[in-house]
């Protein structure tokens, strides 16, 4: 009776478990601010840390810590050898821990200029940003720029954790003071949601619990906050955006389209339109492995099955009709540039937004902005970790919304051609007007002119489709 009971118990935490909600953050700060020792205390004050990690740790402070007599708790995440050589954090490390009420995905970013690659990596998928600040440095340059980069991000939600409170007496008006220049600072980008918390990582003051050391201080701890911050509101429920990511045709009597919603809800019965085509459908079923839904909502995948046999393929969208994304081959972006190789304006990218892949190139740079003091300067080029306002031009149309508005569509990546390297991120601002730019036009093919009867038109359709899904568009005319 007792196996069953504990059988049952088993199954019910798990059930709870996988009914948790996952907040993904991430940590910057200057060299020596605490980040990666504030993860380990988290992990470690939380009991995430098995006994074998514990006693490893406790054996790897006294040979190669910082921290004095105190266990070094950035060793959990600095795993590299370079990293723990030089006390600092290089790669991004990942960390998974989960507490009664939420699960939680650790990204710990380095700070230096040299890593804002690494940062930004880290931060895409990132829904709350925990900023730390050493108390007796207070807001300096790097503060700035990754609270920058942060808001480039669209990240909604800001923790700035004043870290080393211990070195500064626990003293409220340095808090205060802290606080209130960072406002000032974080005022313009629009970020909605800050919280400011003194703490000590190295003590474990106000980190998982309350410390007594700071009676003035009448917020959360951090994990409670981390714990109850509300994110559910931060994906994109209005505008319905699928991208087709693969045709499920298992056999003669079942046609999905498959892909992860990027925006929006879909219910079985409402209309759909197909982007570039225009034609429009029924959905008449939401398929999932553990059977069919009554609606479906980002980030969930699913198989949406059509009424009518529509041509629908893989880098195309499907949307609500009277509700439509920006469709045009001419936008601009906030670009990141991360290859070794400067930016060469001359050269054809590939461009993969959400399943779409095409060819695109850099029609212009606007300004390149000086991350540290936030200046926009004049620029031919990017250069690795750099960041600039760039118009681009793409060889077929991109179905997208401004990155402000909707993350998953707004997004996109430039591939080099050469070395399949991800040259670039970037986030759309919106489209801008083909008059502005120095553009050229895709060729065009008058079949009638060359002399092409019309029984050839199928298969000339079908290889400019193709040439179309390796970026290269081909307008036809078919008509005298």
């Amino acid at each position: 009776m007792d196996n069953q009971a504990t059988k049952l118990d088993i199954k019910e935490f798990l059930d709870r478990d996988e009914q948790k909600d996952l907040l993904r953050l991430l940590t910057a700060g200057s060299v020596d601010d605490g980040k990666s020792t504030l993860i380990g205390r988290l992990l470690f004050d939380s009991k995430k840390i098995y006994e074998d990690q514990l006693q490893a740790l406790e054996r790897d402070s006294k040979r190669m810590g910082n921290a004095g007599e105190h266990i070094d708790y950035a060793l959990l995440l600095d795993g590299l050898k370079a990293e723990r050589e030089q006390g600092i954090t290089i790669d991004v490390a990942y960390r998974y821990f989960s507490t009664n009420n939420r699960k939680f995905i650790i990204a710990d970013t380095p700070g230096h200029e040299q890593y804002t690659r690494n940062m930004i990596t880290g931060g895409s998928t990132a829904n709350l940003a925990i900023i730390l600040v050493d108390a007796r440095a207070g807001v300096i340059t790097q503060t700035r720029r990754h609270t920058y980069l942060v808001s480039l991000l669209g990240i909604k939600h800001v923790v700035l954790a004043v870290n080393k409170m211990d070195l500064v007496d626990f003293s409220q008006q340095r808090f205060d003071e802290i606080v209130q220049e960072y406002k000032r600072f974080i005022d313009p980008l629009g970020i909605p949601d800050v919280q400011c918390i003194p703490l000590s990582a190295l003590d474990g003051d106000n980190v998982v619990e309350r410390s007594a050391r700071t009676p003035w201080y009448h917020g959360p701890a951090l994990l409670e906050f981390l714990e109850t911050v509300h994110i559910a509101n931060d994906h994109n429920f209005s505008d319905f955006r699928f991208p087709v990511q693969y045709v499920l045709r298992p056999n003669l009597d079942f046609r999905g389209f498959s892909g992860k919603i990027a925006s929006g809800i879909v219910r079985p019965g409402d209309t759909v339109m197909a982007l570039p085509s225009g034609k429009t459908s029924r959905v008449t079923r939401i398929v999932t492995y553990d059977g069919d839904l009554d609606e479906a909502f980002p980030p969930q995948s699913v198989t949406l099955t059509l009424e009518d046999e529509i041509d629908v393929s893989r880098g195309e969208m499907l949307v609500h009709p009277d509700n439509l994304p920006t469709i045009g081959r001419h936008f601009e972006a906030m670009l990141v540039w991360m290859d070794e190789e400067d930016m060469d304006t001359g050269k054809q990218f590939f461009i993969k937004q959400t399943t779409n892949l095409t060819r695109a190139h850099v029609n212009g740079i606007r300004y390149r902005v000086d991350i540290n003091t936030m200046e926009q300067k004049d620029a031919d080029i990017l250069r690795l970790n750099e960041i600039g306002r760039v118009t681009f031009t793409t060889a077929k149309p991109l179905f997208y919304d401004t990155y402000e508005k909707n993350k998953a569509c707004g997004s996109f990546i430039l591939i080099d051609p050469i070395t399949n390297n991800t040259s670039a991120v970037g986030m759309i601002l919106g489209p801008i007007d083909e008059n502005e730019m120095n553009v050229e036009n895709p060729p065009v093919l008058n079949l009638p002119k060359l002399g092409i009867g019309p029984e050839h038109y199928d298969a000339i359709d079908r290889a400019c489709q193709a040439l179309s899904q390796q970026g290269i568009a081909i307008d036809l005319i078919k008509e005298i």
